[in-house]
Order: structure tokens, then C-alpha cells, then sequence
């Protein structure tokens, strides 16, 4: 009887042993791969036209792995960088964190209930993605969320790193191409020019949203107060600065340029195509002056069909080498930032009720 009792009081678990035990490893979260790249590619044609007409371009393999690489980042940026800005940095920075949390998840083959994130863990495995990749991107968000801002040109590149860099070097591995140093060099120089190109016409929209993407030291130097840079007082003396974005991006497309002349043909193909819709934009952005950003700047369909079309034929000729190679090198900009290190997360502040218990 009394051994009877005992058993009676043991705790009992609330569902069976063997729900408990950790889910079986599956690439890909245990989804479909036809089915985590067609939620990828609506993802691509939502979130940018023009990468998803130049990535058209890329033989089918190729294509498909950078539409889950694409869908990944763009999951990232959505949830770490809220349209609101009014949650405060240790909230935001925590944001961050939780993505790291469902990127390791992906990379160890765990499902995340996220299409995204388990494409991630679909095309990680096999292109052999590391969580230092995936770390360097990430990081890129934690400074947006840790409200940063660069104070000079050499730190408004490392954030173009961040956002663009690394996934390059990710696209680098995905091609194939990843031991060659030189290739290695002219992917980056193409993702840093799509990236500055993409913070030139986007300033009034970032701006809106409390962000700010040219160093501090050009502000001051153009004596635009902090934070100010948005007021029609200051619109002349934005144009110019905007301009020396622009110039940085023409020097990294300039040897992208000339680097796509190493690649096969359907992947030199898409990255001229992509060079030409970011330098069609870029000379709108210059053209319109103080009135580029009223209207976010795109090509139309048509004028993406002639872009690709004329990519084609230089796809076809030999390349010119450019007349200046950029003032700040892939090795520059990666020591810069293994030196800053990632962001450290903040300490959660406390809620008001749970001070007072």
C-alpha cells in the first residue's frame, strides 16, 4: 500500500517521453526544398525587382540558392529592424539575438517555423555556409539596432560589409568560387556598389525612419546639424555628399565590371545586368539633383529588358580594366571589421511592474 502511495505522488509529465525528445535533424526544417525555394523567390520579387530580374540571368542551381540566401537576409532585416522605431536599443539588440538563435537552429538542421530561416539551413548545407557568415550579416543589423551611426567613410563601408560584403562572400561559396582570392575581391566590389547605390536613393526613406547612413564627419564638414539632414535648409548641401556615395559606388562597380569577364557566361550575364539597373539608378539619383527622392528610383520593366540586353553584348567583349581600382580594398574593410568585433548584447532593463515586486 504505502509503495502504492508513492508512486501515486511521483510527478508525472504532462504529454508522453517521447514528444519531449529533440525533433529529428532535417535540412531544410523537414520542408520541402521545392517548397522553401517558391516562398524564396515571391520573397526576391517582393522585396527587389531589379535583383530578381538580374538573377533570372543565373543557371537554374545558382539561382535557386541565392533566391534562400536572398530570403534569409530580407527575413532578418524585417525582423530585427521594426518600421516603428520605438521600442528601446536593448529590446532591439535582444531582436537581434533571437535571430542568431533561429540561425543556429537552421544551420543544425532544426526546423525554426520560419520558411526563411529553414531555407537558410536548406542552402547552407549545401553550399557549406558557416555561422560566421551568417554571424557577419547579422551583426550588420545589430548595429541599425544599437542605434550606430558612421562617423567616417571607412565606417560607412564596413557597414556596407555587413549588409552586402558578407552575403557576397556567401554568393562566393554558393558559385563555386570561393578559393579564388581575386573573384573573391570583384563579388565584393559588386555588393559594395549595389549597397551604395541602394543607401544613395534611399536616404530620405532611411531618414524617415530615424536612420543615417553618411558619416558624421561629411555632415559636419558640410555643416549639417546631427539628425538634420532631412530639412529643406540643407537639401543643396546634400546633394554633393550624396554624390561622393555614388562616386564610392562607381569605383567597386568599375571592378566588378571587370572581374564578371572570370565568371561562366549565365553568371557574367546576371552580374553586368545587375551593374547596369544599380548605374542606371545611380545616374537618376545624380541626374534629379535635390529632387531624387520624392519618388524611390527604379527602372521600369522595359527599361530592365534593355539593361539585360545590353549587359548581353558586353557579356560578349572583352573587358576594359578600370581606370582606378577602389581606394578601399576587400582586406581593408575585413580587418576593420574583425578589429570592431561583433555587437555585445545589452542587458535586458527590467519592466516597471517587475522593479516594483
Amino acid at each position: 500500500m504505502a509503495i502504492r502511495v508513492f508512486r501515486d505522488l511521483r510527478p508525472r509529465l504532462l504529454a508522453p517521453s517521447r514528444i519531449l525528445r529533440p525533433p529529428p535533424r532535417q535540412t531544410g526544417g523537414g520542408r520541402e526544398r521545392e517548397d522553401l525555394v517558391a516562398s524564396a523567390r515571391e520573397v526576391v520579387v517582393r522585396g527587389s525587382r531589379s535583383l530578381a530580374f538580374a538573377s533570372q540571368r543565373l543557371d537554374r542551381p545558382a539561382r535557386e540558392k541565392a533566391w534562400l540566401l536572398y530570403a534569409w537576409c530580407r527575413r532578418c532585416r524585417e525582423l530585427a529592424l521594426p518600421d516603428e522605431r520605438s521600442e528601446n536599443e536593448a529590446v532591439a539588440i535582444h531582436r537581434v539575438d533571437a535571430l542568431r538563435v533561429l540561425t543556429r537552429r537552421a544551420l543544425d538542421d532544426q526546423p525554426t517555423a520560419d520558411p526563411a530561416f529553414d531555407g537558410f539551413g536548406q542552402v547552407a548545407n549545401e553550399a557549406g555556409l558557416t555561422e560566421q557568415m551568417a554571424g557577419d550579416v547579422l551583426d550588420g543589423f545589430a548595429l541599425d539596432a544599437a542605434g550606430w551611426r558612421p562617423r567616417s567613410e571607412a565606417d560607412l563601408l564596413r557597414y556596407c560589409y555587413h549588409l552586402a560584403g558578407a552575403p557576397a562572400e556567401m554568393m562566393a561559396r554558393i558559385m563555386g568560387f570561393a578559393a579564388d582570392e581575386g573573384l573573391l575581391d570583384r563579388t565584393f566590389d559588386l555588393a559594395m556598389s549595389l549597397q551604395l547605390v541602394d543607401i544613395a536613393r534611399e536616404v530620405w526613406t532611411d531618414g524617415s525612419e530615424d536612420y543615417c547612413y553618411l558619416p558624421a564627419d561629411w555632415l559636419a564638414a558640410a555643416d549639417i546639424p546631427p539628425g538634420e539632414h532631412l530639412k529643406p535648409i540643407y537639401r543643396d548641401k546634400l546633394v554633393p555628399l550624396v554624390a561622393r556615395v555614388l562616386d564610392l559606388a562607381a569605383e567597386h562597380e568599375a571592378a566588378a565590371r571587370y572581374g564578371a569577364a572570370q565568371l561562366p557566361f549565365r553568371h557574367r550575364w546576371a552580374v553586368l545586368t545587375a551593374l547596369n539597373i544599380y548605374a542606371a539608378m545611380a545616374r537618376e539619383v545624380r541626374h534629379r539633383g535635390k529632387q531624387a527622392w520624392y519618388h524611390r528610383i527604379r527602372p521600369s520593366a522595359v527599361a530592365r529588358l534593355g539593361l539585360a540586353i545590353a549587359a548581353l553584348r558586353e557579356a560578349l567583349r572583352p573587358p576594359e580594366p578600370p581606370a582606378e581600382w577602389p581606394r578601399h580594398t576587400r582586406g581593408e574593410i575585413l580587418i576593420a571589421v574583425r578589429m570592431a568585433g561583433p555587437v555585445a548584447p545589452i542587458p535586458m532593463t527590467p519592466l516597471p511592474d517587475e522593479e516594483d515586486r
